[in-house]
């Protein structure tokens, strides 16, 4: 009989590891999540191709590109509209797979939806949460969970053959695994983020990425026009210093409805290649707020048979479109690792020994800013503007950092062109 596996959180870390476990040969696995029903909430999602290649190999990949946009082009931008760079980018700079940028709800609606007509209906169960772990004498867990259904409240306690915790920056398993450990550090920035309709040609084709050294914004189309619908969606995301809307600490509540009003004001004036970012902000029927958070690298994301995945093992800075990205891959290479060794506990400290030091080196490097390091050297350098970005960052200082920051994440060409890793071959037997 295959082992009994629990994944805390129905997010897209953990419904791309019970894809993948399925995929591996996994029957029996259980996804609880602490809401009570899937709600298509969130903002956009950009996807590197390392990981669209492994939504394709897990089957999935038609469903998310049916209403999301190949990112063909990226570009940054200094606040004076100077151009800093313009990016091929998937299938235009040689990969096999394309960049998708696409709405977050989407995206996890595609992967519910596929884990539960693979693994049954009853495969994702809601109003669950995990509220602590405990090793067992064999190594395994013993997991303490809440439960709502309606008003009735209630507690019991499982005890899988494998736990995986994918319950985000905020983990209830890390906390399990990491006593004492606290609240993920700020640094004093905040970040607003929204969606916008709007007709398509004030969206641009591109995705793009401008600003200095303390306002930046992030803005992409994610869905094409249609001649039913001539309007398209527009993700955005802002980084701003809390001192420059008034603030004076981190928001408490991490996902805080605010006016537009509160930064757009900021942006005025903001145009790229015909794209007025106020413009954009001000067509958003709501945003939000959070504070700008990672967590610190960890020493071990695992302790008998129980891991960690996602954001729960590693948050990062929003930087690089590296965390659902990574997220997908972390699923593919833990469900690797556990058809591969008999032993749970081996295969996790495979996975483990795999995917912490490369995901700890992306960790710093998003705190160094990763590739939009550029933006700030090019205010450094010329905060009023510049006619031509090779006087100010000359080219094989900008194609090294790209190339250093591809590297790290393991998404340049070379690499992901090879295809999957994390495929198990026919006749495994588990």
């Amino acid at each position: 009989m295959t082992p009994h596996i629990l994944i805390a959180g129905a997010g897209i870390a953990g419904l791309s590891a019970a894809l993948s476990l399925h995929a591996a040969g996994f029957e029996r696995i259980t996804v609880v999540e602490a809401a009570r029903s899937l709600r298509p909430v969130g903002a956009g999602l950009n996807l590197m191709p390392n990981a669209v290649r492994e939504l394709d190999a897990l089957g999935v990949l038609d469903r998310v590109e049916a209403d999301a946009v190949r990112t063909t082009e990226l570009r940054y931008y200094h606040r004076s509209g100077s151009l800093i760079s313009r990016d091929r980018r998937g299938l235009d700079a040689g990969y096999r797979w394309p960049q998708l940028s696409v709405h977050r709800a989407h995206l996890q609606q595609v992967l519910a939806d596929a884990v539960r007509d693979r693994l049954g209906s009853g495969a994702v169960v809601g109003g669950v949460r995990v509220t602590g772990v405990e090793a067992r004498a064999d190594g395994g867990p013993r997991v303490a969970l809440a439960h709502r259904d309606g008003t009735t409240r209630g507690s019991a306690s499982l005890t899988p053959d494998v736990l995986i915790g994918a319950d985000g920056i905020r983990s209830a398993v890390r906390a399990a695994l990491n006593p004492g450990e606290g609240e993920p550090p700020w640094n004093g920035m905040l970040v607003f983020r929204g969606v916008s309709r709007m007709g398509a040609r004030h969206a641009g084709s591109f995705m793009f990425i401008a600003g200095d050294d303390r306002l930046k914004a992030v803005v992409y189309p994610m869905t094409r026009p249609t001649a039913a619908d001539p309007d398209v969606l527009v993700n955005w995301a802002l980084a701003v210093p809390a001192d420059a809307v008034g603030a004076t600490g981190a928001p408490v509540d991490w996902d805080r409805r605010v006016p537009v009003d509160r930064f757009a004001h900021l942006y005025a004036g903001w145009e790229f290649g015909g794209v007025d970012v106020e413009r954009v902000l001000r067509a958003a029927d709501e945003a939000y707020e959070y504070p700008m958070v990672d967590r610190e690298p960890l020493a071990r994301w695992s302790l008998g048979r129980t891991t960690l995945v996602g954001d729960a093992a590693h948050a990062m800075y929003p930087v690089g479109s590296n965390g659902a990205t990574q997220s997908i891959v972390d699923g593919r290479a833990l469900a690797h690792a556990l058809a591969r060794h008999a032993d749970p506990a081996e295969a996790l400290a495979a996975y483990e020994a795999e995917r912490r030091p490369a995901m700890t080196e992306l960790q710093c490097a998003n705190r160094r800013l990763g590739p939009e390091v550029v933006i700030d050297l090019a205010h450094r350098r010329a905060p009023d503007g510049f006619a031509d970005v090779d006087d100010v960052i000359p080219p094989h200082e900008r194609a090294e950092i790209a190339a250093r920051y591809a590297a790290t994440g393991a998404f340049d060409p070379a690499t992901v062109n090879q295809g999957s890793p994390y495929e198990v071959p026919v006749g495994v037997s588990y």
